[in-house]
């Protein structure tokens, strides 16, 4: 990926607010415990950091000629380059600067190009379900990792069945193009999918392959090119840059031919007067019309560039340990079950799903907040086909027939501790 960047302006003033020797350390409300990070992380002092610095700054991007206008237009790219690095952007991917995933995947289904058929699994957040065309096939979920894989590699079998070898060979056949859309992470049990072997299968059938790495970015280095992805969409909420910024990064050719996302100033390279003389930018201005979202870009790349100096191994390895103490706390708690769509032991970042026995979600919820200051989530967590499954499953597995018809939600990050786990534990036994 190639960002040209303006002349800097003149040099700075002195900063406004102090850089943090410690950017990752999360903004919180003393006494409250947050284990709701898979819907929106809190704010990294990196972020709010970026933030306050360049406010003083803050004026038009693109569209001036004066210093703070320069400085910003600076920012605005520069961010796009670090968000892009961090990825693992491609020569010719563009970095896309979106509201959030949702906004992020439904760009890229305005983008596909005619007749494409986009195959994805029943398990996906609905940002990952409802974008896509009519005529889109939607596996059933998996048992486990094979079994996606094998699935995958049996629907685009069947779907290039009949098409005729392409100017590549018989290994490249031709026909209507192909997306596979899948979640790198559940936002309901925190499973991690299989993303490389499903590339892998993608690009054996010569169909390209769109990821929802909206929980797993937040807990493990994605790299678009060492996993052979096509598309990675992120939300910057869940990234601890809450500041209403996204991304969709990807190969520019669908991207380039497609119509603006919006139609409007800064997507264009000419207006005409006569009606419709109009032609379209290329790469990502083509689908950022109007004022962009200065300050989210920038917190997010703020974000981007902590993490890429952290050390990425002692943060997984430390919400891993909290991970497993939530787990066994939960087991041991006769009137609690998990729930799961793979095995016990398969990969997983920091989110646990389960319901209370007996209890209706909604309720447990409002009393883990209202007498222990402990946030979680309640509800189908916008995967409804998902959520029910695994909750009859999980009628089924524990023999209970008392189980709500929705679930709980607590989800770790930066900033959770041991002391969080254990007071959530505590709080559900007394519910016993």
């Amino acid at each position: 990926m190639t960002v040209t960047l303006v002349p800097p302006p003149a040099p700075l003033p002195a900063r406004t607010a102090p850089a943090s020797s410690r950017p990752l350390d999360v903004l919180g409300v003393p006494g409250q415990i947050n284990l709701d990070h898979a819907a929106s992380a809190p704010c990294a002092r990196a972020a709010a950091d970026a933030v306050a610095e360049l406010l003083p700054w803050y004026a038009s991007v693109h569209r001036g000629a004066g210093a703070l206008s320069r400085r910003c237009t600076l920012a605005y790219e520069r961010a796009r380059q670090t968000v892009g690095d961090f990825f693992g952007a491609r020569p010719g991917d563009h970095v896309i600067f979106t509201r959030n995933t949702t906004d992020a995947l439904n760009l890229l289904a305005r983008a596909l190009p005619t007749g494409t058929t986009v195959v994805t699994f029943a398990g996906e957040h609905h940002a990952n379900l409802l974008p896509w065309p009519r005529g889109s096939v939607r596996l059933p979920v998996p048992a486990g990792p094979g079994e996606a894989v094998r699935a995958l590699d049996a629907a685009l079998t069947e779907l290039r069945r009949d098409a005729p070898p392409g100017a590549g060979g018989p290994s490249r056949p031709a026909g209507p193009p192909v997306l596979v859309a899948v979640t790198g992470a559940s936002n309901v049990t925190g499973e991690r999918w299989p993303v490389a072997e499903l590339a892998a299968v993608a690009r054996r059938h010569a169909a390209r392959i769109a990821v929802d790495a909206a929980q797993l970015a937040p807990h493990a280095p994605v790299d678009v090119a060492a996993l052979g992805v096509d598309y990675l969409a992120v939300s910057g909420h869940k990234l601890y840059a809450p500041f209403g910024a996204g991304v969709l990064l990807g190969r520019g050719d669908w991207l380039d031919a497609a119509p603006p996302y919006l139609a409007g100033g800064g997507a264009t390279s000419h207006v005409g007067d006569a009606t419709h003389e109009v032609r379209w930018a290329a790469g990502p201005a083509r689908h950022e019309a109007g004022t962009p979202n200065l300050l989210g870009a920038v917190a997010l790349a703020a974000v981007c560039a902590a993490l890429a100096e952290a050390d990425r191994d002692e943060l997984h390895a430390r919400e891993q340990a909290l991970l497993a103490r939530l787990r066994q706390g939960l087991a041991a708690l006769p009137h609690v079950v998990e729930l799961r769509t793979f095995g016990p032991a398969a990969p997983r970042v920091g989110i646990v799903s389960f319901v209370v026995a007996g209890r209706d979600s909604g309720e447990v919820a409002a009393e883990l907040a209202a007498r222990h200051d402990v946030g979680v989530r309640d509800g189908l967590f916008c995967a409804h086909p998902l959520a029910r499954r695994l909750l009859a499953e999980a009628a089924a597995r524990s023999g209970r027939a008392d189980l709500p018809p929705t679930a709980l939600r607590a989800s770790l990050g930066l900033g959770s501790t041991a002391r969080d786990v254990d007071r959530l534990l505590a709080a559900l036994a007394e519910l016993g």
